[in-house]
């Protein structure tokens, strides 16, 4: 049947109530009618699935729909049984159905009735179902997320693999219709070349979801309470809150829950009873938030979610993009915003390390992408487009100022001399290296890889060494995105010059590099300031209650940190509490302490508050779960059995930095551990002595400090290992 016997429109009308399409979806049905191979790159919220189901209620015989997902594919059943008289319209085929269920399938194919049928690639492997589809009409092929296709793609299936030969069997020229919402150029051409439609037309719509708004903030041990603070700001208003594990959507749908937010954990941990309550209570606003791990959105066409947040970076911007995609869905406000830490992203990298090395690299690239996406200083919006191929004017564009860095331009910096460089490095190792070796090659610095290519003897070796690698893998990012780099689709991640790049060699012009924001990670203090956009501490206040601490500290005859450490006085005069039950949830501020040292604050900040006539801020009282109880417990009993630590950190798979963290805030809460035995272990008395006299006369605890005084004779653990045992000495 050829597309002049049809009016595509009218069955719009007829089966989807639609008067008309949406961007390319004409094109694409008329193609698919049209019996042509056809690949659709359509971001999530186009229209995607309606491109092959229209065509296969209009075409004779059965679509075969591959999806990799049981909850997305009953979705769509239930949505075309929803269009249509008779519920045999769409049938899922899958391991969850009986020989009965089976059975009514293959007669409602046979009677000509079933127009879509979902399949798992799994089930196509089955011989009895592949003799079945062979021997009735079949329409088209319809490949769902066919980036899972592809090993560069962000959600890699092998079984997708092999879906060419699958077809094949199924008879002769049947036409292929490969679908997907996120795919860059490399991942793009995969799928074509394994599924063989090298001949398809392709139909790729914009990335650009104007509506959404972009926007990094660094992540603080306060997240909890900044992702609370964001919500409570938003109060009503449907929201996702992303995490990658299991157990941490678990602790924060707690936290959120009291703290007075309705929200609802998610994960594929839930039996499917379970997940399928919280998602209908979701989808019909029984709460306002899920707090779910990357299990839970896929199929959920809920079109008004107006935030996502990412308490975890993703493992790519294909991930990422999938999942903000999921806000303002129906053109209204969507606040994508993603709480990054690079440490994070080291953890990432560990978990990746028992993989096959290929499996290593592929993973260690797009997490690299990921990185530079969240320390990047240029348009959000340009980087993530330009990650999918596509440009974008990031003066006129639409949606150009919805996202931080262009509404809060960082500042710039003429770079053209220090380009310069980069290229004339990037084309005198001919090419041949990643941005890794590059930068290593204009500091100065050496590693395998350079020794045997003998670059440390080349004249340009070093000529860089003026600024630091952050700069230079900087600038490397948004040259890039400039055009005047690129990566190279076979060997991920070797730079070449383009033309553009060349000529830039024969004829420097101006280049404008932004400076990247440096978030330190370890000076918690700043960072508590940059990311507390909505409540800076009263200064004013801030400077009493360290006059305060002075004074308390004199008459206990202790440092002024060991009566309140300085995060807990800025938490004070952000959240002004007046009696004993808020001071225990100030940070740092366990219920000894309260009662130790507390009441002369409390009664400053009463007066403070009325003479001021301050309005307190009930709702950042971010109340506690104790939810990490289980490890803290563990630790302090095996202190007290003077357990090695390195042995207590290996059970529980910690560093010993961080379970140094995790005794840093069992102390700072008020629980004294002994750590006497272990101190002894690692320092001799002399040295003992001369760490207990230091901080006895410091003005500050701060580990940083104590490292300059001494001049690098103790190691970070050391000093942080001593804090401890002089704070559950001298402060309890």
């Amino acid at each position: 049947m050829h597309l002049k016997e049809l009016d595509l429109r009218a069955s719009l009308k007829k089966y989807f109530g639609f008067s008309s399409f949406k961007g390319l979806q004409e094109e694409v049905i008329t193609s698919v009618v049209n019996g042509e191979n056809t690949f659709v790159i359509m971001p999530t919220g186009g229209g995607k699935s309606l491109c092959y189901q229209l065509p296969a209620l209009i075409l004779e015989g059965t679509a075969i729909v591959v999806s990799p997902l049981i909850a997305l594919m009953k979705n769509q059943v239930d949505s075309i049984r929803g269009v249509s008289a008779h519920k045999g319209v769409a049938h899922v085929l899958n391991s969850s159905l009986t020989k009965s269920d089976v059975k009514l399938v293959k007669e409602d194919i046979r009677n000509g009735l079933t127009k879509l049928l979902y399949v798992a690639p799994e089930s196509l492997t089955k011989a009895d179902y592949v003799d079945f589809l062979k021997s009735v009409p079949l329409s088209f092929v319809a490949v769902d997320e066919a980036h899972c296709i592809s090993e560069w793609g962000h959600d890699f299936r092998p079984e997708y693999r092999n879906l060419r030969n699958i077809i094949n069997r199924l008879g002769d020229n049947i036409p292929i219709v490969g679908l997907t919402a996120t795919a860059t150029p490399k991942v793009q051409e995969d799928i074509i070349k394994n599924l063989g439609i090298g001949d398809a037309k392709v139909y790729k719509s914009s990335f650009n979801r104007p509506n959404l708004f972009y926007e990094v903030r660094p992540k603080t041990k306060n997240v909890d309470a900044d992702i609370i603070r964001f919500i409570k700001k938003n109060a009503g208003k449907s929201g996702i809150v992303y995490c990658l594990s299991r157990k941490r959507v678990e602790e924060l749908a707690q936290v959120l829950q009291v703290n007075g937010i309705s929200a609802v954990p998610y994960h594929a941990g839930f039996d499917a009873k379970t997940r399928s309550r919280y998602q209908d209570m979701f989808l019909m606003e029984e709460v306002d938030v899920v707090v779910a791990t990357i299990a839970f959105g896929m199929g959920i066409d809920k079109p008004d979610v107006r935030f996502v947040i990412h308490h975890d970076i993703p493992k790519s911007i294909e991930s990422y993009y999938q999942e903000t995609g999921r806000a303002g869905r129906d053109g209204g406000e969507g606040h994508c915003l993603a709480f990054y830490a690079y440490k994070d992203i080291e953890k990432l990298e560990k978990f990746m390390s028992g993989k096959p090395v290929a499996e290593q690299e592929i993973g260690n690239a797009l997490l690299q992408e990921i990185v530079a996406y969240a320390e990047t200083s240029i348009s959000r919006r340009k980087f993530i487009l330009h990650y999918f191929g596509e440009e974008f004017d990031e003066v006129n564009g639409e949606g150009a100022d919805m996202d931080d860095n262009s509404r809060n331009p960082k500042e710039k910096l003429e770079a053209r001399d220090e380009l310069l460089k980069l290229l004339q490095v990037v084309q005198g190792t001919s090419e041949k290296f990643k941005a890794k070796e590059i930068v290593l090659s204009l500091t100065g610095g050496t590693n395998a890889l350079i020794s045997s290519h003998k670059t440390n003897e080349k004249p340009f070796f070093g000529i860089g060494k003026d600024k630091d690698k952050s700069f230079w893998m900087a600038l490397i990012r948004q040259v890039l995105v400039a055009g005047l780099l690129r990566k190279e689709i076979e060997q991920y991640g070797i730079l070449h010059l383009t033309e553009s790049g060349r000529k830039f060699l024969e004829e420097p012009t101006s280049f404008s590099m932004t400076l990247d924001h440096v978030y330190d990670d370890e000076n918690d203090n700043t960072i508590v300031k940059s990311a507390r956009s909505g409540g800076v501490a009263d200064e004013r206040l801030l400077k009493l209650l360290k006059q305060l601490r002075k004074e308390e500290a004199h008459k206990q005859d202790v440092p002024p940190f060991v009566v309140f450490q300085e995060p807990s006085l800025e938490d004070m005069a952000l959240k002004y509490p007046v009696s004993m039950s808020e001071l225990v949830n100030i940070h740092g501020v366990s219920e000894g302490k309260a009662r130790k040292y507390g009441q002369p604050f409390i009664d400053l900040i009463d007066r403070y508050v009325k003479e001021h006539d301050v309005t307190r801020p009930d709702d950042l009282v971010v109340k506690s779960t104790g939810a990490n109880s289980g490890l803290k417990l563990y630790i302090i009993q095996n202190v007290d059995r003077k357990l090695p630590l390195d042995d207590i950190a290996s059970a529980k798979g910690l560093e010993l930095g961080e379970l140094v963290k995790e005794m840093e805030q069992i102390v700072y809460s008020g629980t004294r551990l002994n750590l006497q035995y272990w101190i002894d272990e690692i320092l001799d008395e002399d040295q003992q002595e001369e760490i207990h006299e230091y901080f006895l006369d410091a003005e500050t605890d701060d580990i940083e400090a104590a490292l300059e005084e001494f001049e690098g004779e103790y190691e970070d653990e050391e000093l942080r290992l001593y804090r401890l045992k002089f704070m559950s000495e001298v402060a309890h």
